[in-house]
């Protein structure tokens, strides 16, 4: 029986990974795919654009522009860096904006999709509670709202399992009524890396499938789908157990290598395996007994907080001119 083993890649809804993935050590030089990475001051950026159909099969992406904020050290809870990973993010946001030809006055919408009672999946309802929603102003008195704001709206609409509604449903018939030019979806993904969980954010033009970090086929949200601008903003909050397996396979190869030299002496048939065929296996192992597990860190309560509160803040000043971007720390805490 042949197989597609395309299926049994690692699971990420990263650009940055999937790059690597399909690159490997030649992740630069993927045809239709350009990318450039800078570090500032423990801040790595790494901009992606897809720009041909070719590039986007070669690494299974949506053609579009990819920015990726890694900041592995957000893990130890330093409100300095904090600080200055939202002043990053805010400019970097704002910039992505004006690449996409989205002026200062238009209305945006910002949609927090996932789980309130889920924390990995709470990212997106925890950002809308601290975003500054100004619409009902410019509706209700325009004449007293200062310069420097844009109309800008909010809404949490769940997830299908306890609406039973698709959030694309929801999404469509608010963006009906409100009428904003731009859409902002906010949601948790999946990572093959955990030194990316909880440290990572990444911002995209190609809009947003809910629950596909989780492996759930849902309707769209996009700009094919809604009409107008939809840019996703992702953190990756979970793993999968096989990939942590897999992964840990590859960390044992090079331990044992470095040990011996010779690895198939101790790994015997697997270390001739190729990554997607021992990903193949060990989901062949776990799947029957229901134990491909979605795997995030015991301090996920107080990360996802941390990140939506970056998220929410960064969002506020790049929205509204009036909130300057060199003062992000204001609206951090």
């Amino acid at each position: 029986m042949d197989i597609d083993l395309n299926d049994f890649s690692p699971r990420t809804d990263l650009a940055l990974e999937a790059r690597e993935l399909a690159g490997g050590a030649n992740a630069q030089a993927i045809p239709g795919v350009e990318s450039e990475s800078y570090n500032d001051a423990g801040i790595r950026i790494t901009k992606i654009d897809i720009t041909t159909e070719e590039g986007a099969r070669a690494i299974g992406k949506v053609p579009g522009h990819y920015i990726t904020l890694e900041v592995p050290a957000l893990r130890n809870k330093d409100s300095d860096l904090q600080d200055r990973v939202a002043t990053k993010f805010a400019k970097e946001f704002a910039a992505f904006l004006e690449k996409l030809g989205i002026g200062p006055n238009a209305k945006v919408l910002v949609i927090g999709l996932g789980n309130w009672n889920v924390t990995p999946d709470a990212l997106g309802p925890l950002v809308v509670e601290n975003i500054m929603v100004t619409r009902h102003y410019f509706e209700l008195m325009p004449d007293q709202v200062s310069p420097g704001y844009r109309p800008v709206s909010a809404v949490a609409p769940g997830v299908l399992g306890t609406t039973g509604i698709e959030s694309s449903e929801i999404v469509q018939g608010i963006v009906e009524k409100s009428r904003p030019d731009l859409v902002i979806a906010i949601d948790a993904l999946a990572s093959r890396s955990l030194d990316r969980v909880n440290t990572t954010i990444q911002i995209a033009d190609t809009g947003i499938h809910p629950g596909s970090g989780i492996g759930n086929k849902r309707k769209g949200i996009t700009k094919q789908i809604l009409g107008i601008p939809v840019v996703a903003i992702g953190v990756p909050t979970v793993v999968y157990a096989s990939t942590i397996i897999n992964s840990a396979f590859d960390l044992m190869h090079k331990h044992f290598e470095q040990q011996k030299g010779n690895t198939t002496q101790i790994l015997g048939l697997l270390d001739n395996l190729q990554e997607n065929e021992r990903l193949q296996l060990v989901r062949e192992v776990l799947n029957p007994l229901g134990h491909d597990l979605l795997v995030t860190p015991k301090e996920i309560d107080q990360f996802i907080e941390d990140i939506a509160n970056i998220i929410a803040s960064g969002l506020n000043s790049a929205l509204h001119e009036a909130i300057s971007t060199d003062n992000v720390a204001a609206y951090t805490h």
